[in-house]
């Protein structure tokens, strides 16, 4: 279960061994035990009592910016493992087992990419056609990526990152054609958004930062060593490369809520620069449509959890093969 606290005026204490979380409305006291962790957006509020008994029960505290991206963390002084799995990680990332690694990784994200267009409904013949020809353009980057060759990352970064770009343009343009079309949208902005679309996924996209950091830390890999995203950003990098696994899950979520067409003006704003931003109704909305999602049990490779749990078990995996490499 996770805390979200993204109301102006909001604060979050402690009463013995159980938070209480204080609005305009009144008050709720809610057990520690079960909650993974708490998400605290700006004007919102929360005690030294209530972040120590967080960090006692190993609940990770994160403060949000109003993209939904994590700006700070909270956490236990230990990292999650010992220093032997980040020695290996960093060893790791000379090697050409990394190419094997990031190529996979690349391939399996245009792979869920196309998965998801397959499972989408086509309104007429000629959009099925339009469909059907993306699905082939990006079988032909999963190629391409498969078989490129490289002794180290670096020789082969600059036409990953290239030809990633352009199988993401062509999957955004075929899921463009699914959405109602108030909620079309010419390609992926990120910050700021230029359409209400944009702003669901960049929000979306921040949250699921904030969930793989967490994994990460609590598995003991560093995520500010990045393999294919280098580390000279002063950001959590490896982020950036494992959430590309992942960020089909974002996408299937948002579209589901712009198909249903229960986005009202209430749930966002668009600023005097003409900047997309969610409001409070649609974050809450986003959050627990994501959530009820991530929490939903899925069998990958023969194991089932929860998808939230699966991004855990990775990081686990990740961090038991990097031990390897020191």
């Amino acid at each position: 279960m996770e805390l979200v606290l993204n109301t102006f005026g909001t604060s979050l204490s402690r009463d013995n061994e159980s938070f209480v979380i204080l609005t305009n409305e009144g008050k709720q006291r809610i057990p520690a035990e079960g909650i993974t962790s708490i998400q605290i957006s700006r004007g919102a509020q929360i005690t030294s009592d209530a972040v120590l008994l967080a960090i006692e029960r190993e609940i990770e505290v994160l403060f949000m910016d109003k993209s939904g991206q994590p700006i700070g963390r909270i956490w236990s002084s230990k990292y999650g493992s010992v220093s032997t799995i980040r020695k290996g990680q960093l060893s790791f990332t000379f090697t050409k087992d990394a190419v094997l690694w990031i190529k996979d990784i690349i391939s399996r994200k245009i792979e869920n990419q196309q998965a998801l267009l397959l499972m989408m409904i086509p309104r007429s013949p000629e959009m099925e056609k339009k469909v059907h020809k993306a699905y082939e353009r990006l079988e032909d980057y999963r190629t391409k990526i498969k078989g490129i060759e490289g002794e180290i990352v670096a020789d082969v970064a600059p036409a990953l990152r290239g030809w990633e770009g352009l199988a993401s343009k062509i999957y955004f343009e075929a899921l463009n054609l699914f959405l109602p079309e108030q909620y079309h949208f010419e390609g992926r902005r990120q910050h700021p958004a230029t359409d209400i679309t944009n702003a669901f996924l960049n929000y979306g996209y921040g949250l699921l930062y904030g969930k793989i950091e967490g994994a990460l830390i609590k598995a003991g890999i560093d995520p500010y060593v990045g393999v294919m995203h280098r580390d000279d950003y002063n950001r959590p990098v490896l982020v950036y490369d494992i959430i590309e696994l992942y960020r089909v899950w974002v996408d299937y979520v948002v579209c589901s809520l712009l198909i249903q067409q229960v986005v009202t003006d209430e749930y966002y704003s668009v600023k005097e620069d003409g900047s997309y931003w969610l409001e409070a109704l649609g974050r809450r909305v986003l959050i627990q449509s994501l959530n009820d999602y991530l929490d939903e049990v899925v069998a990958i490779k023969g194991v089932s959890r929860s998808r939230l749990n699966q991004i855990s078990l990775y990081a686990q995996n990740l961090a038991q093969q990097w031990k390897k490499y020191i």
